[in-house]
């Protein structure tokens, strides 16, 4: 049977952890050993001594959890090729999330190691993989942070309200990007009693943002295929991009919460709010940028920061999910167990290549970088 090994995140700000002690427990009753890092699920907060009561071995060091295991899981894919990865053995796994932050150096050395190394974030988008798919889950709590946040800085209330002082009418809410996040974003928003409008450029998302009770908001004509085989919008051409441009600076003006949610995967996130159009804002608007991991959405946001331009402020926080990390490392721990029951059915690693999500999450793997996309990328510097 496998041992199957949790260190402590070392990225600074993240709270997560890859598997919480009920994780380690429906592991353990399927065989498997685990083992854990002193401290690694206590920012969670999940102690130290859950993690025994479950039946896990808590260690004290990062060198024992890698030195003593056949699969490690980590939240963030390790950012240094010179960190502790080197202490990775030959043959072992690795499963994380591997964002664009991620050096290809780091990929290398993986691969040179010989360590399997998976990337959740690769999940396709088919419905046998959605109980894996750690990139909708997190997705999922950054739309709903998204919302809260807005409301707390915007100087007025969401809901309607009737009062001795009159009535309060209700905020109005424009979400672009309908995908994951931009729909819990729009479900949270219209909860709080908000007035919701959400544009995104993939036409057959219109019925479920309708199902939520906002309003749709989508381009007259789209000559060309907007999404990819996943379900990811794509990157379109210059005269779409202009179009898109236009209809999202007519809105601003009228509305008091924005909340930008477009990605392409492996890209620079597109730039969907300028300048011009921030300053067209009512002073106390809220821009939310979910994009700002990836640069941002708002040409002013600032990745990190929340920053006020012309009255308007804009939050580019690029740790909601780490601020909401119990439940962050709830849903992250249940995909990765169940995708450890689709690489080890019976407690023993039994990788079929020929499986659509082991071939499509496969980063590297007996010595060579087995993603296309990244082959190529580490091939071109």
């Amino acid at each position: 049977m496998i041992t199957v090994g949790v260190p402590k995140e070392t990225v600074p700000g993240e709270r997560r952890v890859a598997l919480t002690p009920d994780g380690a427990k429906e592991l353990i009753s399927r065989g498997c050993k685990v083992l854990v890092e002193t401290g690694a699920g206590s920012a969670a907060p999940f102690p130290d001594s859950q993690y025994a009561e479950a039946g896990a071995e808590v260690v004290g060091s990062a060198a024992q959890v890698y030195e003593g295991s056949d699969v490690v899981l980590r939240v963030n894919g390790p950012k240094e090729a010179n960190g502790d990865i080197r202490l990775l053995k030959s043959g072992a796994v690795l499963i994380a999330m591997f964002d664009r932050d991620v050096p290809l150096d780091t990929i290398r050395v993986l691969a040179a190691q010989g360590v399997t190394t998976f990337a959740l974030n690769l999940i396709p988008r088919i419905s046998r993989a959605q109980s894996m798919d750690a990139l909708s889950s997190m997705s999922t709590l950054a739309g709903y942070k998204a919302v809260i946040l807005a409301a707390e800085r915007l100087p007025r209330f969401f809901p309607m309200l009737m009062t001795a002082a009159g009535t309060m009418p209700p905020a109005r809410v424009f979400v672009v990007g309908a995908g994951v996040a931009g729909l819990q974003a729009i479900a949270t928003a219209r909860r709080l009693g908000a007035l919701v409008e959400a544009f995104d450029v993939r036409p057959a998302v219109k019925e479920q943002v309708e199902s939520l009770g906002a309003r749709f908001v989508g381009l007259p004509e789209m000559p060309q295929e907007t999404e990819d085989a996943s379900g990811y919008a794509k990157e379109v051409d210059q005269a779409i991009y202009e179009q898109e441009l236009a209809l999202i600076a007519e809105r601003l003006p009228k509305r008091d919460v924005v909340i930008t949610t477009a990605l392409i995967p492996g890209k620079r996130a597109p730039i969907l709010i300028t300048s011009e159009g921030v300053r067209s804002m009512q002073p106390g608007s809220v821009i939310v940028d979910l994009a700002a991991v990836a640069g941002g959405n708002c040409e002013e946001t600032v990745p990190g920061e929340t920053v006020e331009v012309n009255g308007v402020t804009i939050i580019g926080r690029t740790d909601l999910v780490a601020s909401m990390a119990m439940d962050a490392s709830r849903m992250y721990s249940k995909n990765l167990t169940e995708f450890l029951k689709l690489i080890a059915p019976e407690g023993e690693l039994s990788l079929d290549l020929s499986d659509e999500i082991i071939a499509g999450t496969l980063l590297t793997h007996e010595g060579r970088i087995a993603h296309e996309p990244t082959r190529l990328m580490a091939e071109e510097t």
